[in-house]
C-alpha cells in the first residue's frame, strides 16, 4: 500500500468502515510509515478536540411540549378513518400512515443491527489474524513446529485424539510439493485449535483449524501482515488460518489443495 493510498483511506479506517483485508493493510503500512502515522494521529486528535470541547443544549420546555402536541395529534390524525370513494360512493380506508412509518423504523433499525454485526466480525477477525501471524513466529523462534513430528496423515491425526472437542482434517500434499511435516495444539481466538505444518522448499507452513459450526462457508481471503502471507476460508463448519513467509502464490496453491 503507497501512502496515497493510505491516506485516501485513513477516514474510512479511523470511522472502521473497511473490510479485513482493507483494515491489515493500511495497520501495516501505518506500523512501518512515520508521515502516515503522524497524519493517523492528527486526524485521531481534531476528533478528540471537537469531542471534547461540543456543547449540548437541551431544548426549552416550551419546545418540547409543542413537539409532543404535535407528535400527538399526527398520530390521531394518522388512525384509519372511514371516508367515500369521491366516483363510486363506497366507503374506503385512509392510507395507514403508521404502519408505513413502522415498517421504514424496523427496516432501519435492521439495517443497524446488521452494520454493528459486520463491524463487529472484521475487527474480530483482525484480531485472530494478528494471533495467527505471532503463533506462526513463536513456533519459528522457539522451535516448537511439532508435538508429533511425521509425514503420515495417520499418524498425526490419530495424535489429536482427546486433546482437542474435534476431528482435524489432515491431509499430505507431498505428491504436490507441500509434504505434511507434523502437528501440535496452539491457543488461538480464545479456544484450543489445531496447528498442522506442512512444509514447502525450505519454508513452514502452519495451517490453523477449528470448529465454526453455525459460520456459512467462506471463500478464501489472502492478504499479507507483518511480511507474512496469509489466507483464511471457512468450509464446512470450520475456520482456516494458513500463514507463512512462502510467496502469495505458493501459499493460494496450497489452501486451494486444502479447501478440496
Amino acid at each position: 500500500m503507497t501512502c496515497e493510498q493510505a491516506q485516501e483511506l485513513i477516514h474510512a479506517y479511523i470511522d472502521d468502515e473497511l473490510d479485513l483485508v482493507r483494515n491489515l493493510e493500511i495497520e501495516d503500512h501505518l506500523g512501518e510509515c512515520e508521515a502516515c502515522r503522524s497524519e493517523h494521529q492528527g486526524h485521531l486528535n481534531v476528533r478528540a478536540l471537537v469531542q471534547e470541547g461540543a456543547q449540548y443544549f437541551g431544548a426549552p420546555e416550551l419546545v418540547k411540549n409543542r413537539t409532543s402536541e404535535r407528535t400527538v395529534g399526527a398520530a390521531r390524525r394518522g388512525r384509519p378513518s372511514v371516508q367515500r370513494d369521491s366516483v363510486l360512493g363506497r366507503p374506503r380506508r385512509a392510507a395507514p400512515t403508521i404502519a408505513i412509518a413502522a415498517t421504514v423504523i424496523l427496516a432501519l433499525f435492521g439495517a443497524l443491527l446488521w452494520l454493528i454485526s459486520a463491524r463487529s466480525q472484521s475487527h474480530t477477525e483482525n484480531l485472530v489474524a494478528q494471533e495467527v501471524v505471532s503463533s506462526h513466529i513463536r513456533s519459528m523462534m522457539l522451535n516448537h513446529l511439532v508435538d508429533v513430528p511425521s509425514s503420515d496423515q495417520h499418524t498425526v491425526k490419530p495424535w489429536f485424539n482427546g486433546k482437542l472437542d474435534f476431528a482435524p482434517d489432515v491431509k499430505d500434499f507431498a505428491d504436490q510439493g507441500f509434504p505434511l511435516a507434523g502437528g501440535r495444539l496452539d491457543y488461538l481466538d480464545n479456544r484450543t485449535v489445531a496447528a498442522l505444518v506442512y512444509q514447502r522448499r525450505k519454508h513452514s507452513i502452519n495451517l490453523f483449524l477449528w470448529p465454526a459450526p453455525d459460520a456459512r462457508d467462506q471463500p478464501a481471503q489472502q492478504f499479507s501482515l507483518n511480511g507474512y502471507n496469509i489466507i483464511h476460508w471457512k468450509r464446512s463448519g470450520a475456520t482456516y488460518w494458513a500463514v507463512s513467509d512462502v510467496n502469495a502464490a505458493d501459499l493460494s496453491e496450497f489452501a486451494t489443495l486444502m479447501s478440496r
